[in-house]
């Protein structure tokens, strides 16, 4: 069985204007040869329900840097392990409450004497200019639970990245921001929701695609590691050299990527059913 698993901002959807139109033959592909797309990402749960509607995708998905993973109730025919049961969901937590990040990064920010402004800081004015979102959509952005993004307005980086590391929290880079996150990754997340699938349809096949230093660790732990063509690709090569980097960023790269591995699936199909009528 193969599975796609798909960071959002600067891969799935273009990363000014938000729009996946370029990937849509790709979508459809998917959806039509019923290959599960697990949308992995740093948005908040609110967010991502928006985008499932919108590109027609019912599966799992990881939300706020691997912070938790939402499940639709029974999507599988076992109970998730660690699950708990909330809102029509089985939620798998790793992350660290949100007021925790929160408190975590004032008192680095104070310790490092480097100047900070994380999302509880922001309005959604603020939110939307900063991250170029309409301002509905920088309100569902807000509502935070496992990963505090924030910028850097000193120039003591380093003393601060270091502060947040010494309070056992962690963090990592997407396009925009900068995250301060508890022991969780997406990696972690991704690992486990292969293990899921494994168990419910025995040999799975994981395609990855990201785009940005937040998606390093998963891609490492993928079968067909992508990179979608950024700032941020030429790094994603030298940490994980399986990753084929794509010509297009975005959207239209995300295309170029998808498509092809789902004609060489069908043709793999195609063959191995054709030796067995042998």
């Amino acid at each position: 069985m193969n599975i796609v698993i798909s960071d959002l901002d600067g891969t799935l959807l273009d990363m000014q204007t938000y729009s996946f139109e370029a990937a849509r033959p790709a979508l459809a592909a998917l959806r039509e040869k019923n290959v599960p797309l697990i949308l992995c990402t740093s948005k908040t749960r609110a967010e991502v329900e928006m985008w499932r509607e919108r590109l027609e995708v019912h599966h799992p998905f990881i939300v706020e840097n691997g912070g938790a993973i939402y499940i639709p109730a029974g999507y599988f025919t076992f109970p998730p392990d660690r699950a708990v049961k909330r809102d029509g969901y089985d939620v798998v937590e790793f992350g660290r409450p949100y007021a925790e990040l929160v408190h975590c990064l004032r008192e680095a920010a104070t310790e490092s004497r480097c100047s900070v402004i994380g999302f509880h800081d922001m309005t959604v004015a603020e939110i939307s200019r900063r991250a170029s979102l309409p301002e509905d959509q920088a309100e569902l952005a807000k509502r935070r639970e496992y990963d505090e993004p924030f910028e850097i307005q000193g120039s003591s980086t380093g003393k601060l990245l270091a502060a947040i590391g010494r309070r056992g929290k962690r963090w990592t880079r997407g396009n925009r921001f900068y995250h301060c996150t508890g022991a969780n990754d997406k990696g972690v997340a991704v690992e486990y929701v292969r293990e899921m699938y494994r168990r419910a349809f025995g040999t799975v096949h994981t395609i990855g695609v990201g785009d940005g230093h937040n998606d390093a660790k998963f891609l490492k732990t993928v079968n067909a590691p992508i990179v979608i063509r950024s700032r941020f690709a030429v790094a994603l090569k030298v940490a994980e050299p399986r990753c084929r980097v794509t010509r297009a960023p975005g959207p239209e790269g995300w295309n170029e990527a998808i498509l092809p591995l789902v004609d060489a699936a069908d043709r793999q199909r195609d063959s191995a059913c054709s030796r067995m009528s042998m």
